[in-house]
């Protein structure tokens, strides 16, 4: 059942049915290059119902992802989301390994074997437990999902080995109106902490006109935005403020509202 709260953080209930379907995949993705999870650890911050945190674990062949967002609802429907896909997937085999390593080849894995159907009748597989540190890279077991506000407090159990990859889609809206300038410098700062050195922050920055009807959802919301000096335009120079170096544009994903910028940051090396 749908939240009685307003979705003041932008945690809406069935948001990535209206973005994507199982079929095409997030076509925030499509534009990243291909390797850029493999072999990586992830955050997703503000994962929703974990379809993109899924994918990329499922299909991008990251060795671990993790989904923390502030909405628990969220998190549980994102857990049920793993087993749905892990119900669907085909069966996995053996891989050949190249040559002169033990690293295994990367397969491409078809998520969509078994009818959704199945799943509705018979009801979800057990996911069995990792038998080898292989398995625990691969997906159902690369993947977790955890409820905490991560703008604000971070968290530590996850956090503490750093991220090759953080992504932000549809939050800094939400993370701005809430805590301001300061809470959206603050997120920026946070996400280059948690990034390991040389990592990538992907960012889908949602752009000021879209925060009119954001705002008059809730009045707190609508008194922040009163505040707000800083606009998503001027979001690239912060970023380069608190110690991003590099920024590259990968395109204007979506239709519509969801049409918005993509971009990749780079966190600067230990000199």
């Amino acid at each position: 059942m749908p939240p009685k709260t307003v979705p003041i953080h932008g945690n809406y209930h069935g948001y990535y049915s209206k973005r994507v379907t199982d079929a095409e995949g997030d076509v925030r993705l499509a534009l990243l290059p291909p390797d850029l999870f493999a072999d990586k650890r992830v955050l997703d911050v503000g994962c929703n119902e974990g379809w993109v945190t899924c994918e990329i674990a499922q299909t991008r062949h990251a060795r671990e992802v993790v989904g923390v967002d502030i909405d628990p609802e969220l998190v549980s429907l994102a857990w049920k989301r793993r087993k749905l896909l892990w119900s669907t997937q085909a069966p996995i085999r053996s891989g050949k390994r190249k040559r002169d390593t033990d690293e295994p080849e990367l397969a491409s894995l078809d998520p969509h074997y078994f009818p959704a159907a199945m799943h509705h009748i018979f009801g979800p597989l057990s996911v069995p437990p990792a038998r080898t540190e292989d398995e625990k890279t691969r997906f159902p077991h690369n993947v977790a999902f955890v409820s905490a506000d991560w703008v604000n407090n971070g968290c530590p159990a996850f956090d503490a080995q750093g991220y090759d990859v953080v992504l932000a889609l549809s939050v800094t809206k939400w993370i701005h109106l809430n805590d301001g300038d300061e809470g959206i410098r603050a997120f920026f700062t946070r996400v280059l902490a948690a990034l390991r050195e040389g990592g990538t922050f992907v960012l889908e920055i949602q752009p000021w006109d879209s925060y009119a009807k954001a705002r008059r959802m809730h009045p707190k919301l609508k008194e922040n935005s009163a505040k707000l000096q800083l606009r998503p335009d001027a979001f690239g120079d912060v970023l380069k403020e608190v110690g991003f170096i590099e920024d590259e544009f990968l395109g204007v994903p979506g239709e519509g509202g969801f049409a918005r910028p993509l971009r990749m940051y780079t966190k600067a090396p230990l000199s």
